[in-house]
């Protein structure tokens, strides 16, 4: 009866509460994007960094309607001191070195110029972005396969639009055909050196040279690059959440965020879930505590926030449900949560309060 009661009063908040974990501010004085840059790390976090279609959405609307010039974020590409690295289009799948299916000579990188990937027949070939060719799409485990050909930036946004992205990982797809997929390379990197792969580029502006270029976000969200000399009015954001790199027990951990106004994280969506685990690979300790804890009163999880745990994102045998247990994140991938022992000394993740 008390459980019922317990799940009665806070059913609501799974579709109503949402913890901002994110905070951009469009600032309309034009700058350099060092100035800005340097600029958004004095009063703000850093310039804008995006890790998904969310992200976007949320540039988009605080983007001033009727600005027809772009703005920048804290994307930067310098290929003559950043090598290439590969990434998977869909946000939160991690490429390893280590897994992969290439041809024979293969990624050759013909006329330095072959940064996006094709499977054929079950295996790997790098080839030109601009190359036009079939692709396939997905949305869980649901594949599509698109007969016109498209380049792979026309691909990936054809895909966003359609579902979800560009197939990406390594099990997803099986197919006897010449098929685009969402693996890529690029010199990108975000100003506060953030790992994410997300890349969203206006198919008719992709610009691949090899000129150091700075990223411009638009009105409709989609991007361009630019001479990072010029001045515009740029992205700022805040973070609201922090890596405390000092190990405590789960109740120290607790009592350390609310001292200065904060809690333990709570993730209440996958979008939220990408932003921790980004914190959480910098970790000092293989776990870090999250605000998750367990009740054998009431016989559930729940988050310190009072919230239901509405999403989860829990390792196979990863939740054992023991009175003296709460919840911490791998700061490996796939960045599972596991019960730890409430009393073991762990690095820990706290965000902001609320505020109202």
């Amino acid at each position: 009866m008390q459980r019922s009661l317990f799940l009665l009063l806070l059913m609501g908040q799974c579709s109503f509460f949402m913890c901002h974990l994110y905070e951009y501010h469009f600032i309309s004085e034009s700058k350099t994007w060092e100035e800005a840059r340097d600029y958004c790390r004095e009063t703000h976090t850093d310039l804008a960094t995006v890790y998904d279609m969310t992200n976007v959405k949320s540039l988009r609307l605080i983007f001033p309607r009727r600005r027809q010039e772009g703005a920048w974020i804290g994307l930067r590409s310098d290929p003559e001191k950043e090598n290439r690295k590969w990434h998977w289009s869909l946000p939160g799948v991690e490429f390893s070195s280590t897994e992969n299916d290439w041809h024979d000579n293969q990624p050759n990188n013909q006329n330095d110029a072959q940064n996006c990937m094709q499977i054929i027949n079950h295996k790997w070939k790098n080839v030109n972005c601009a190359q036009k060719a079939k692709f396939v799409c997905c949305n869980g485990s649901h594949f599509r396969v698109v007969d016109d050909s498209m380049t792979w930036p026309e691909a990936q946004s054809y895909c966003r639009d359609q579902l979800t992205d560009p197939v990406s990982g390594l099990t997803q797809l099986k197919k006897d055909e010449r098929l685009l997929i969402g693996l890529f390379r690029d010199t990108w990197r975000w100003s506060d050196n953030s790992s994410s792969s997300f890349r969203n580029w206006d198919p008719n502006c992709f610009d691949d040279d090899k000129q150091q270029k700075c990223a411009v976000s638009n009105g409709s969200g989609k991007w361009s690059s630019d001479d990072c000399r010029k001045k515009k009015p740029f992205f700022c954001y805040n973070d609201k959440i922090v890596l405390i790199k000092e190990s405590k027990t789960w109740e120290e951990a607790l009592k350390h965020c609310k001292r200065y106004q904060y809690d333990l994280v709570s993730i209440t969506n996958p979008d939220q879930q990408r932003l921790v685990q980004v914190r959480a690979e910098k970790a000092e300790t293989d776990y870090v505590w999250m605000g998750l804890r367990y009740t054998c009163v009431l016989d559930l999880w729940f988050w310190d926030s009072d919230n239901l745990v509405c999403y989860e994102n829990w390792a196979s045998g990863g939740k054992s449900d023991r009175c003296d247990e709460s919840g911490a994140m791998d700061k490996k991938g796939p960045h599972e949560w596991f019960g730890r022992s409430k009393d073991e000394e762990l690095n820990f993740i706290c965000a902001l309060r609320k505020s109202g």
